[in-house]
């Protein structure tokens, strides 16, 4: 049995598949947010290695999953992968691409639709032969692969512009597509850097291949950042506080030059920003207390929690994406559903260990 907190109320799950049970807290002066129940919590993959770092995209009729998977561990070696898994369903996956780059570590693999081509973007930290003892993120350079049909895949290919950035999760507005970078200020020459001397880029590109800097909205602590544009061009983003400080909120407008910086309060590692029925949902790692995977509604400036899934220990990175249903003339439409993916390493295998797996989480939010 697993539980979990869900919004204001308490929540047990025995088997995937099977209904939540609520029992309702005292109410609270905060606004109630929006429902969400979580229907079932599954292990998607696990084939003995370290599995992490996810995202979901629906691309087509079909859904996809992608992810690290790595026989050496969480930290950086030249036998890591990046899988990419699809479904008909949400339910029943199949790998369909597998790759890696030589002499790299690959990890935080994320999905763009851009320009009719579904892109998986990974930052790649230099190996050489080995794994590395340290690490240069002056060394650091982004790969892509990517499909216009799910079928025929290209690449891995090297990201011009990138090289000294750490690239995380991707966004597009218009013609253009937004990658979050981070990098030493002025590529200072160290090993491990502090993280005062980390600042974080917006990059542009006109292809998804080639990128130029944008903008610079973390001049220190920059760190994993998620994006998200509004139709006229200004930007939402959550951005993961390096050092173990808190998650900022950014905001900005077209052309990028000015950002506004709001403390949450809270650390938030690998942060997931996305839209979700009408609301901003807010997805990532939390430190208050053991480590767990957190979602979150965001209104106005703040985070109000509405689920605390079962992880642990390395643990977060999560993906999003709604599940359709058939609708009139067999139209797709939306079905209030949807699917978090995220690792977590809370399960043991048959003697005893942690295994790192990725696991699925199918909600319903209640409008």
């Amino acid at each position: 049995m697993k539980w979990f907190r869900i919004g204001i109320g308490i929540a047990c799950i025995v088997h995937a598949g099977e209904s939540t049970m609520l029992a309702a807290e005292p109410p609270s002066s905060t606004p109630a947010p929006a429902a969400v129940t979580v229907e079932s919590i599954e292990r998607a993959f696990h084939n003995g290695e370290h599995n992490a770092f996810t995202d979901l995209c629906r691309f087509g009729d079909k859904y996809y999953l992608t992810f690290r998977s790595c026989p050496d561990g969480h930290m950086v070696h030249p036998t890591s992968s990046i899988l990419v898994l699809a479904s008909d369903d949400g339910r029943k996956w199949q790998q369909v691409h597998r790759f890696s780059v030589p002499k790299r570590d690959v990890r935080d693999p994320h999905f763009l639709i851009f320009q009719n081509k579904r892109f998986v973007y990974t930052g790649t930290w230099y190996c050489g032969e080995s794994s590395p003892k340290t690490r240069d993120l002056n060394q650091h350079l982004g790969y892509a692969c990517w499909t216009a049909d799910g079928q025929a895949w290209h690449g891995p290919t090297m990201l011009e512009g990138t090289y000294g950035h750490y690239i995380w999760r991707a966004a597009a507005h218009g013609d253009r597509a937004y990658l979050c970078g981070r990098r030493k200020h002025q590529f200072a020459e160290s090993d491990e850097p502090e993280p005062q001397t980390v600042e974080s880029a917006m990059l542009e590109s006109d292809d998804g291949l080639v990128w130029r800097q944008r903008a610079l909205f973390q001049q220190t602590r920059g760190d994993e950042t998620a994006f998200l544009f509004e139709p006229d061009g200004a930007v939402l983003a959550v951005a993961r506080g390096g050092g173990r400080t808190n998650a900022e909120l950014c905001r900005s407008r077209p052309p990028y030059d000015e950002w506004e910086r709001i403390d949450l309060g809270r650390q938030i590692g690998g942060p997931l920003l996305t839209r979700w029925g009408g609301h901003l949902l807010v997805g990532g790692r939390k430190s208050i207390g053991e480590a767990r995977l957190a979602l979150y509604w965001l209104v106005g400036d703040k985070l109000q929690e509405i689920a605390e899934l079962p992880s642990g220990g390395d643990c977060s990175y999560p993906g999003f994406v709604e599940l359709a249903e058939a609708g009139h003339n067999g139209a797709a439409s939306k079905s209030g559903r949807a699917l978090v993916s995220y690792y977590s390493s809370h399960e043991k295998d048959s003697d005893g260990k942690p295994i790192t797996a990725i696991y699925l989480a199918r909600l319903r939010i209640a409008e």
